[in-house]
């Protein structure tokens, strides 16, 4: 992915796109994904993981709900990586991570992932540069393994949003009844260390992109979603599946 700058990626859709056409376009990808959900969880023979990165109030809950809400909930299941319990700790860090991984026929959704030990981590001084390193290598070497050994075809997204956007979206929070249970006071400490999460980002970006990423512009959740959505829907055509027939 080389030396990614996200301060010079927009966090908006092009101006030139009409937003009425690409919400359409959306609603036409989610009729696909329904179909194509259906014959990956009937097939099973491949899985999909969806990485969810992002500051806080990026939009990882909302893309869940209007990306994949749609599905058979059979055949999707979201894990929430939150502070690790004492249990987790007592294991590697990958340890959490690995028992949640898609089965065949399965789309398994991380809101927060694996990478928080790199990223999060190393804001607070939890982990230094030498360690993240060789976290850095166990990631690209755990994502290699479940491409190889389990068929599994991974999608991470970087939802990039502005930190005005952010900070509107934290006091929204505060302010909107129906969006309170959200909050959390944590959530403004942390932004306000947004320098030193950019440059973990973007370090991530470099050492991390075997399985490479997509920074997703966030700022709108109408192009969001699309971007989401298109990618999806086009790796799920590329796995060229079909439904098996009559078991004799």
């Amino acid at each position: 992915m080389g030396n990614v700058k996200l301060a010079d990626i927009s966090t908006r859709a092009p101006k030139d796109l009409d937003k009425q056409q690409t919400k359409v376009a959306t609603e036409q990808l989610l009729v696909e994904l329904n179909e194509l959900q259906n014959l990956l969880y009937a097939e099973s023979k491949h899985s999909i993981l969806v990485v969810l990165q992002g500051m806080d109030a990026s939009g990882k809950d909302g893309t869940i709900r209007n990306v994949f809400g749609i599905m058979n909930p059979q055949g999707v299941a979201v894990h929430s990586f939150k502070v690790p319990t004492a249990e987790e700790l007592g294991h590697d860090f990958l340890w959490r991570i690995h028992k949640n991984v898609p089965i065949k026929g399965m789309i398994e959704i991380f809101n927060r992932s694996h990478y928080e030990d790199i990223l999060v981590t190393r804001v607070h001084k939890w982990c230094n540069d030498k360690m993240a390193r060789k976290r850095m290598k166990a990631i690209n070497d755990f994502e290699q393994l479940l491409q190889e050994h389990n068929n599994t075809h991974i999608l991470k997204f970087y939802l990039h949003i502005s930190p005005q956007e952010q900070q509107q979206r934290l006091s929204e929070r505060v302010r909107d009844r129906t969006k309170q249970w959200k909050y959390n006071e944590n959530d403004f400490t942390e932004a306000a260390l947004w320098d030193e999460y950019m440059h973990m980002y973007e370090d991530c970006f470099e050492n991390c992109n075997d399985v490479p990423w997509t920074i997703v512009p966030s700022d709108q959740n109408w192009y969001k979603e699309y971007i989401i959505a298109k990618n999806l829907r086009d790796t799920l055509k590329g796995l060229d599946m079909q439904y098996p027939g009559i078991k004799k």
